[in-house]
């Protein structure tokens, strides 16, 4: 984490966004690119109803790049594997709220073993469930569309929420936002607390990462009314 730019906001390109027949490649495009680190989106096919990357591809993308990997899990029981995805590879490591009574034990767990904790929470979920769990949280993550699949629309409700945790946490804890973040809706996630942003298709969908990259920094900094 120590290479990642102090500053804020963060744009986080999402690997499961990229061509997977050129993972190497697509890395490399995007670290030339100038991107702080990487997104990498862990899904089991049971919380959320599509299969990703397991621990061989983030060992492989920890092999490829040097950059901090934010590893969001996606799964239906993360205590039995968050040890193996920090072994892995992983430097920030979130898991989600809805599949967590109580998630505070395990959010110290992931602390425990040097890397961040981030909690996630669904678009259905309320904010409010999360405020007891908020001081062990390194990030909190505002979902903005279902998980699963990308390319969805963004849910506005994510702005609410984002508000509403900036005025929360602390000064240490990162807020980020994922789902449907593109140029059309950046700078309201900015303007709403959000400090890392996760983009897919938004970039990884272009021919030119860098022209790209550069204009969704311009937007997202752009200062908009609320």
């Amino acid at each position: 984490m120590d290479t990642m730019p102090s500053t804020a906001p963060l744009i986080l390109p999402s690997i499961l966004q990229c061509d997977y027949g050129n993972l190497e490649l697509e890395i490399r495009r995007l670290e030339a690119a100038g991107v702080p680190g990487f997104h990498v989106d862990v899904m089991d096919g049971n919380f959320v109803p599509n299969l990703s990357f397991g621990f061989p591809v983030l060992e492989a993308i920890r092999r490829t790049t040097k950059l901090p990997l934010d590893v969001h899990l996606m799964i239906s029981n993360p205590a039995e594997y968050v040890t193996r995805y920090v072994d892995a590879g992983a430097d920030i490591l979130t898991v989600h709220a809805e599949v967590l009574d109580e998630p505070q034990e395990l959010l110290d767990k992931i602390r425990s073993l040097g890397v961040q904790a981030g909690l996630a929470i669904n678009p259905p979920t309320p904010v409010e469930t999360i405020f007891p769990a908020l001081p062990h949280c390194d990030l909190v993550l505002v979902m903005s569309v279902m998980p699963g699949f990308g390319g969805q629309r963004f849910d506005a409700t994510a702005w609410e929420k984002l508000t509403v945790l900036r005025d929360r946490v602390d000064e240490h804890t990162i807020l980020e936002v994922d789902g449907g973040v593109n140029e059309q809706t950046i700078s309201r996630c900015v303007d709403s607390g959000a400090q890392f942003l996760v983009v897919g298709s938004a970039l990884t969908g272009q021919a030119d990462y860098a022209a790209q990259l550069d204009q969704l920094y311009a937007l997202a900094t752009k200062e908009t009314p609320c």
